[in-house]
Order: structure tokens, then C-alpha cells, then sequence
């Protein structure tokens, strides 16, 4: 967009701290792409004014707003309609306004799905996953897991009561067989996974690992983790060493993100667009 004006709509991330959100990029990036005159800016919101924040995105007609840490549960109380999986999900990360009426969507399972496939060709059908870590994102990865027909989803986390509620959810409602645990991960355990998916923020800024990184993983096995910053998580150098494919976490960022704005304006960005994406995304860390 090469100016802003009157007629110019706003779009919007809330979150508390969001200064560091690389959203603002994929939306401005997609608004000039395809000739859309909007802007995407970040808004701070303090916890404790998430229902001020919704009312001023109600009556201020930001048409649509992502939602991120620590506001996807609580800005559910305040929306108009849910949709069904972002119920089941228990947590909204879009939200659409409609002339004042505000609706709400998850878009986080479906971005970590859609990078797993792009990333490796295959799909989520049949297949056995460990996810690490049991917090809100995991909750959404994994029902849609269950949803795109896994066959079984191990979730290990510290507390094995989140972890249950996890997998009493995906049993209760889908085919495919949950179970959860708070052990260590071992190598038994790598040897019998398809998918190995990192939901924790174990590595985030650090060379940290959510697992042993001693461990010898199946030669087919698919890496993902939610961590995207540093771009090479200790656990995805880990994949990389073993020639594993790899699903990195700014793939989940950008797909979320534009399943999101494909919400907000029926457009389907392509291939090449997640590609241009990723590059501003690279050359940004290089430069930091």
C-alpha cells in the first residue's frame, strides 16, 4: 500500500508484550501484495483491559484482529459467536468484525498442520505423534490432529493432569487414540513416532532441547516445533543432523497468519507468497 488514508481499514495483533510480533510483516506484506488499502499495527494490551481492548476493536471497526500470549481464552467472554473448532479448541486467536459483530476463529492448529505437509509431503492421516508440552497451542495442534485423522497422539508434559484434559478431549470426540504422560522421552519412544512436535518454548532464545538430544531418531521421522525464534532450534538442528524433514516454527507463524487473513478477506494467498514471506522473516534475524 503506498498510502494511507480516510478510507484505509485497520487490521491489528493484542497481546501483552507484542512489540517483538513479526505479525505485522505478513499482513502489510499481503495488503500490498493484493492491492488491499489496509494496515496491520500491534496494540499492547494489559490484561487486566482485554474486554476494553475487544469493545475499542467493536466500535472503532478494526475489521479484524489476531489475538496472541495471554489473551486467547479470556477474549472469548467478550466476542458475539464462536466458531465450533476454536470451541473445541478453547481458545480464539482471529477475530472478524462484521458491522460490529464480532466473531472468533483458531487458525493455530491448521498452521502447524498445513507446514507439516509442506514441509514433508504427507499427510496428517494415520500417522503416530508425540507433542512435547501441554499448554493452549498444544490443546489446538493436537484436536487438529485428531481432526485431520491421526492415529495416535501422545502428549508428555511436566503436569499429566493438563495433559489429560488434552487427551480425554480428543478421545471423547474423534477416532483417533490420545493418550498422556509426564515421563522422560526415551528412545523407545522415538523409535515408534511419525511426527515429533515441540509445543513447549524449551529453545526459545537459547540452545536448550525439550528432549535428550542423544537420542537416535527413525529416518523418516517429521521435526516440528512452535518455537520460532532463533529460526535453528536446538531441536531442529537436532532433525537437520539426522536429514529429518522439518516443519520450523516461522512456517507455523506465516500459515496461521494467512489462514487468518483468508478469514478476513476470502483471499487464498499462494505458495510463493509463504516463500516471499519466510525471506523477509530470514533477512529480519539476520539483521537483528
Amino acid at each position: 500500500m503506498s498510502s494511507i488514508s480516510s478510507k484505509t481499514k485497520v487490521y491489528s495483533v493484542i497481546g501483552h508484550p507484542v512489540s517483538q510480533s513479526f505479525s505485522p510483516k505478513i499482513h502489510n506484506y499481503l495488503f500490498e501484495k493484493y492491492d488491499i488499502d489496509a494496515v496491520y499495527v500491534s496494540y499492547d494490551v494489559n490484561p487486566d483491559r482485554v474486554k476494553e481492548g475487544i469493545e475499542g476493536i467493536r466500535h472503532l471497526g478494526i475489521m479484524g484482529t489476531n489475538v496472541t500470549i495471554p489473551h486467547k481464552i479470556e477474549v472469548m467472554k467478550y466476542l458475539d459467536e464462536i466458531d465450533k473448532k476454536a470451541k473445541l479448541f478453547g481458545a480464539v486467536n482471529t477475530i472478524k468484525n462484521v458491522d460490529g459483530k464480532l466473531y472468533g476463529y483458531n487458525t493455530d492448529g491448521t498452521g502447524l498442520t498445513k507446514s507439516i505437509r509442506d514441509s514433508s509431503g504427507e499427510d496428517i492421516k494415520g500417522k503416530k505423534v508425540l507433542i512435547i508440552g501441554a499448554g493452549g497451542a498444544c490443546r489446538s495442534i493436537a484436536i487438529q490432529l485428531a481432526i485431520e485423522e491421526a492415529a495416535s497422539i501422545e502428549i508428555v508434559n511436566r503436569s499429566i493432569e493438563k495433559a489429560q484434559i488434552i487427551a480425554d478431549t480428543i478421545n471423547s470426540h474423534f477416532e483417533t487414540k490420545a493418550i498422556a504422560s509426564s515421563k522422560t522421552i526415551t528412545q523407545d519412544d522415538i523409535d515408534n513416532v511419525d511426527i515429533l512436535i515441540n509445543t513447549t518454548p524449551i529453545g526459545m532464545g537459547t540452545d536448550e532441547s525439550p528432549i535428550d538430544t542423544s537420542l537416535v531418531p527413525p529416518k523418516n521421522m517429521i521435526v516440528a516445533d512452535a518455537v520460532y525464534k532463533p529460526h535453528e532450534t536446538a531441536l531442529i538442528k537436532w532433525g537437520l543432523k539426522y536429514n529429518l524433514k522439518i516443519a520450523y516454527g516461522i512456517q507455523m507463524l506465516i500459515n496461521q497468519g494467512i489462514h487468518s487473513f483468508s478469514i478476513w478477506t476470502g483471499i487464498n494467498p499462494t505458495l510463493e507468497d509463504t516463500e516471499n514471506i519466510l525471506k523477509i522473516f530470514l533477512e529480519q534475524q539476520k539483521n537483528a
